[in-house]
C-alpha cells in the first residue's frame, strides 16, 4: 500500500526547508535533533523519494521537497485563516489575492498603501507581480491591476483614481542647460520595450535628432538613473518626491497626462477577498495620488 503523507510529514519537511539544518528544524518543531534526523530518514524511505541532499552547509531540498514545502505553506496559511475566522467571525476575509503593477507604481504609489492596509487582513496572502502590460489580467494571472492608461481595455472594470502628469526632471545643476541647450544634456529614456510610452513619444517629437545617452527597460530604472544624477529624463509626478535631489526642470509636458486606474475582471468581484481589497485599495490610493500628483 502506498504511503499516505500527512500533516506532520509536511510540517517536518517545511521546517527543514526553512531551517536548512537539523538543529534549526528541531528548534522550530520543538523536538531534539535526533528525532528530526530519524523522521526524515523514515519519511524518505516510506516515500521512496530523496527529499534532501546533505552538504557541508546543511540540508539542501530536492525539487520534491520544494514542491511538498509549498503545499505545506498553503496548509499553514489555511490553518491560520481558520483560526482567525474563529476569533473574528464571519467578517474575516482570507485567501490569496494577486495584484499586478509596474515597478515605478509599486514603489511610489502602492507600497505606502499596502503598509497601511495589509495588517488589517492577516488571513490574506498577497502576490505582487510587476509588469508593463494588461496581459496578466487577461490571462487570469492576476486579480487586480494598478495601471496608467487613457484607454483601459473594455473587458475590464475599475475605478479611475486620478491623473498623472510628466515633467523633465534632474538635479539642480542641469536646470540652466535644460533651459538653453537641452539637446546637449545627457538624457535618460525608456528603451524599445517601452517604445509607445508617452514620454518616449514626447521626446521624439520635441527633439527629433536627440539620441538618449542612457536607455532603460522600465520607468523605475529611468527614475533611478535620474536620481543618481546621471542626466535628465521625463518622469511622472508621483515618482519625483521619492527621488532625493531631483527637481522639476520645467512645466508639465504637453500630451503626456495619463489616468491612473485600478482594474479587475467583472467575475473577480464575486470573490469577497478581491472585492474588499479592491475597494480598500481604491480609497487609499486615491488619497495618495491626490497628495503626490502635481504636488
Amino acid at each position: 500500500m502506498q504511503y499516505q503523507i500527512g500533516h506532520a510529514d509536511l510540517k517536518l519537511i517545511l521546517a527543514l526547508v526553512r531551517g536548512r539544518t537539523l538543529a534549526r528544524a528541531a528548534e522550530q518543531l520543538q523536538v531534539d535533533v535526533s528525532t528530526v534526523f530519524r523522521a526524515i530518514r523514515k519519511l524518505e524511505a516510506n516515500l521512496q523519494v530523496a527529499l534532501f541532499d546533505k552538504t557541508r552547509r546543511g540540508y539542501t531540498p530536492t525539487q520534491s521537497a520544494k514542491a511538498l514545502a509549498e503545499q505545506a505553506e498553503r496548509a499553514e496559511q489555511a490553518l491560520d485563516a481558520a483560526r482567525i475566522a474563529l476569533t473574528q467571525g464571519e467578517n474575516v476575509i482570507s485567501g490569496t489575492v494577486r495584484l499586478t503593477c509596474t515597478d515605478a507604481v509599486l514603489r511610489s504609489l502602492l507600497l505606502p498603501g499596502l503598509a497601511d492596509l495589509m495588517p488589517r487582513y492577516p488571513a490574506v496572502a498577497l502576490e505582487v507581480a510587476t509588469s508593463n502590460t494588461f496581459a496578466s489580467l487577461s490571462r487570469r494571472d492576476a486579480d487586480i491591476a494598478l495601471r496608467l492608461s487613457n484607454a483601459p481595455p473594455e473587458h475590464l472594470i475599475g475605478r479611475r483614481l486620478g491623473r498623472s502628469s510628466y515633467f523633465v526632471c534632474g538635479h539642480e545643476r542641469y536646470r540652466s542647460g535644460y533651459g538653453q541647450l537641452a539637446t546637449e544634456l545627457p538624457w535618460i529614456a525608456p528603451d524599445d520595450s517601452l517604445a509607445d510610452h508617452v514620454s518616449v513619444t514626447w521626446l521624439r517629437q520635441a527633439y527629433p535628432s536627440l539620441t538618449p545617452r542612457y536607455r532603460c527597460s522600465s520607468m523605475s530604472s529611468v527614475g533611478s538613473l535620474v536620481g543618481a544624477g546621471l542626466g535628465v529624463g521625463a518622469l511622472p509626478d508621483f515618482m519625483i518626491s521619492s527621488l532625493e535631489g531631483v527637481e522639476r526642470l520645467g512645466p508639465a509636458l504637453p500630451g503626456c497626462d495619463t489616468d491612473i486606474w485600478l482594474l479587475t475582471r467583472p467575475d473577480n468581484l464575486s470573490l469577497r477577498s478581491v472585492q474588499i481589497l479592491f475597494d480598500e485599495l481604491a480609497n487609499l490610493l486615491k488619497a495618495r495620488i491626490a497628495d503626490v500628483c502635481q504636488a
